[in-house]
């Protein structure tokens, strides 16, 4: 390995007196290479970094206030949700407290009103069986009525004779004469 290098070593080295040659003893050169190229790095570089870093830092910069400008609408969004949400939540519970409510009226409205046509119903019931108890007496007593005149015809037809008959009707007739004259 040694002999690579010293032979490197002699290929690079040439010792013209005024030109310009490449020392390649890292011990001696090193320091000053050093030197001489963080010097120029610094001369040169210095704007070149310097507006790299200041572009960067700028790009940095906007990213953070286009960040913190959509936090902020993001925030907003959120409390309009959230004041939306709010809203909704209290309308559903209004609904839900006029849904009950409306609902046990409508109960207590269809209770009523069946209630209301059971009384009906029963007071109809009642006068139909009151109607036909007064239709049933009525009857029992025109069949009463008639058995009754008929048999008293039949004995009135078996008991008269034509001078009885005769004067029955003429009793009968002063009997109505007279309370014609009373109502005149």
């Amino acid at each position: 390995m040694k002999n690579i290098t010293d032979s490197f070593v002699s290929l690079v080295h040439w010792p013209f007196a005024g030109s310009f040659a490449f020392n390649t003893d890292i011990l001696a050169t090193n320091p000053i290479n050093l030197s001489v190229v963080i010097g120029v790095l610094i001369f040169f570089g210095k704007g070149v970094l310097s507006d790299l870093l200041d572009n960067r830092k700028l790009r940095i910069l906007n990213s953070i206030r286009n960040s913190e400008e959509l936090q902020n609408g993001a925030v907003e969004r959120l409390e309009k949700a959230r004041a939306r949400l709010r809203k909704v939540e209290i309308e559903a519970d209004q609904f839900r407290v006029n849904g009950y409510s409306e609902i046990e009226r409508e109960k207590l409205n269809l209770i009523n009103s069946t209630s209301k046509t059971l009384d009906q119903l029963e007071n109809y019931k009642n006068e139909t069986i009151y109607f036909e108890q007064q239709r049933a007496i009525n009857q029992v007593r025109q069949r009463v009525f008639q058995q009754a005149l008929q048999g008293a015809l039949g004995t009135l037809n078996s008991c008269l004779n034509k001078e009885l008959h005769l004067r029955t009707i003429s009793v009968n007739i002063d009997i109505f004469g007279a309370m014609k004259e009373i109502t005149d």
